[in-house]
């Protein structure tokens, strides 16, 4: 099987967090694993960012572990005669857990976090029970503290569900108390990425790069797209953040969930324009939690993720507590092996870029098109940073890109990339095109007699900064 250009993230749970069925998910294309911290915290995860790192060696590729944050959870308190049937059109109370007398004719749903209510004014929306309830608030009995809200469907209300009131700013910053825990906890044990939950501005990607820094470390942050406000902040969180996961299953509350498909495909051309990865999430192969093949409809989903120029896929029940892990990342590599080429073909040569002045976005251009006429057998990019490899990758080519770099953090930032497969190189060699001409004569990848791309960013005299500035035809 052909190296995937498409990354896998694969969540882990009591299903998958053992050395064999991790190595088998490994073996199938995971490049990712990721850490739910809404479920466990670092203690308990301990054991099993060991299990990764043991199987970096064995297999010697690089795995980035990603902690995901639990972000504010926002449910309602106690629900009288819980369960509650609610039928259409029926008339519910919602306010302050204080104001439960004050309304004595209504069942009553109470929610202890005054900020959420602050404006919420008659006509906006209110969903529960992870959107099975919709309603809509139809009276403002005390402002910012009792209302009166009227479902627009039935269903089954019972208490600690969700709430959510899409479209509306939400006061509460995205990192809690509990997650700066968690994000310092989970430093110590290794953690190479964090994914910050129901982000909403630019402010909250500050708030934890500053509390990363504080740590005396750096690792990339992933900005969880899952609330209005995220989506209309886009280009400002893009300016910040290193990678975007676009979390359908929220998203899907707060927006018309017949508008998250689109949303989805902005979202990915956003990130491939500002070079930054783009994950697609929730719900991938949902039926393979009980099932060992997924429906149509779900085969569908992927590829057209995969076909959208998504960097990653991830799966979360389907791995962290389905009857067939395994068999689940085996299907979506099998998707990528008949989606990928139709993309590749389908784009007739590499995204040129728009006309603006940047000329590291242009060079890594005509890298691209160089290895596809010459028919190289693929791009070496050196980078201290990354940035050469993430410009090479959001051209999309055809050929892999193997990204070298001194940095152990960069490599592991380097796998949410599409088409890129990153390597830690030593620094015996000044020359960067002198290391990337080392790694093609030991790699079995390249054969001699063929040529690789070469593309590198090492300071010339006169230049103040490192950026993308060699580019080379090298043949073994």
């Amino acid at each position: 099987m052909p190296p995937m250009h498409t990354k896998i993230v694969a969540t882990l749970g009591p299903a998958s967090n053992n050395y064999e069925t991790m190595k088998a998910m490994v073996e199938y294309g995971v490049h990712i694993f990721r850490l739910n911290f809404s479920h466990s915290d670092a203690a308990a995860f301990h054991p099993t960012v060991q299990i990764i790192r043991r199987l970096e060696s064995d297999l010697d590729q690089p795995l980035t572990v990603m902690g995901d944050l639990c972000g504010p959870k926002v449910r309602i308190g106690e629900v009288e005669g819980s369960p509650l049937q609610v039928v259409k059109g029926q008339r519910l109370a919602l306010g302050l857990p204080d104001e439960r007398g004050a309304i004595a004719d209504l069942p009553f749903v109470s929610l202890d976090m005054p900020a959420l209510l602050l404006g919420l004014t008659a006509g906006m929306p209110v969903s529960l029970s992870d959107g099975m309830l919709q309603f809509t608030v139809t009276e403002v009995r005390k402002a910012d503290k009792l209302f009166v809200m009227q479902s627009k469907n039935s269903g089954v209300l019972t208490s600690k569900k969700g709430i959510a009131f899409p479209g509306k700013f939400h006061p509460l910053p995205a990192l809690t108390d509990k997650d700066r825990r968690d994000l310092h906890e989970g430093m110590d044990i290794g953690l190479d990425a964090v994914a910050l939950s129901f982000v909403q501005t630019l402010g909250d990607i500050r708030d934890i790069r500053a509390a990363i820094e504080a740590h005396g470390r750096i690792i990339p942050v992933v900005a969880k797209i899952e609330r209005q406000n995220a989506v209309d902040n886009l280009d400002s969180i893009l300016s910040l953040t290193d990678a975007v996961m676009v979390a359908r299953g929220d998203l899907g509350l707060e927006c018309p969930l017949s508008a998250v498909p689109v949303i989805q495909k902005r979202i990915i051309r956003a990130c491939r324009h500002a070079q930054k990865a783009v994950i697609v999430a929730t719900q991938m192969l949902l039926s393979m939690v009980n099932n060992p093949l997924p429906t149509r409809a779900e085969a569908a989903d992927v590829a057209n993720a995969m076909l959208d120029g998504a960097d990653c896929v991830m799966l979360s029940e389907e791995t962290a507590m389905g009857n067939y892990p395994v068999e689940a990342v085996k299907f979506i590599s099998e998707i990528a092996e008949n989606a990928e080429p139709y993309y590749i073909e389908r784009m007739k040569g590499p995204f040129a870029p728009k006309l603006e002045k940047n000329p590291a976005k242009y060079l890594a251009y005509a890298a691209c098109l160089l290895a596809q006429n010459a028919e190289s057998e693929g791009l070496v990019a050196h980078t201290e940073s990354g940035a050469t490899a993430r410009f090479l990758s959001s051209r999309r080519p055809e050929h892999m890109i193997h990204a070298l770099t001194p940095s152990a953090s960069v490599e592991k930032h380097l796998n949410f990339f599409w088409g890129v497969e990153p390597r830690q190189v030593p620094t015996l060699l000044e020359s960067h095109v002198q290391r990337a001409e080392k790694f093609v004569h030991d790699s079995p990848r390249f054969t001699p007699g063929k040529c690789a791309i070469i593309v590198a960013g090492q300071p010339t005299p006169g230049q103040t900064e490192a950026h993308t500035n060699e580019l080379k035809v090298y043949y073994k």
